[in-house]
């Protein structure tokens, strides 16, 4: 089953994760002991979700850092799948 279009994890933290908690940016990167500015960009989608931050969010209690991992991982591996690619033909075993 192909996702479509699947969400930045970014946009989770910033449309889910920091209204629940009634939390900012700033609070949120204080907590973390994580750059602001780098949690910024992480949370408008122009910066991945690191190992990292993910080890970090898991820390916190923010699910875990595999799922902030496979989420990042499905967002990069659908955007790559939308950009033209070569035609690359199956690799078939020497027998």
């Amino acid at each position: 089953m192909a996702m479509h279009n699947p969400p930045h994890p970014g946009d989770i933290l910033r449309e889910d994760v920091l209204p629940e908690l009634r939390l900012s940016v700033t609070a949120l990167a204080n907590h973390l002991g994580f750059s602001r500015p780098h949690l910024s960009k992480v949370l408008n989608g122009r910066a991945p979700v690191s190992a990292d931050l993910a080890w970090r969010l898991e820390q916190a209690g923010l699910s875990s850092a595999r799922h902030w991992l496979a989420m990042q991982a499905a967002y990069d591996l659908w955007q790559v799948s939308q950009q033209p690619h070569p035609p690359i033909p199956r690799l078939q075993a020497v027998a």
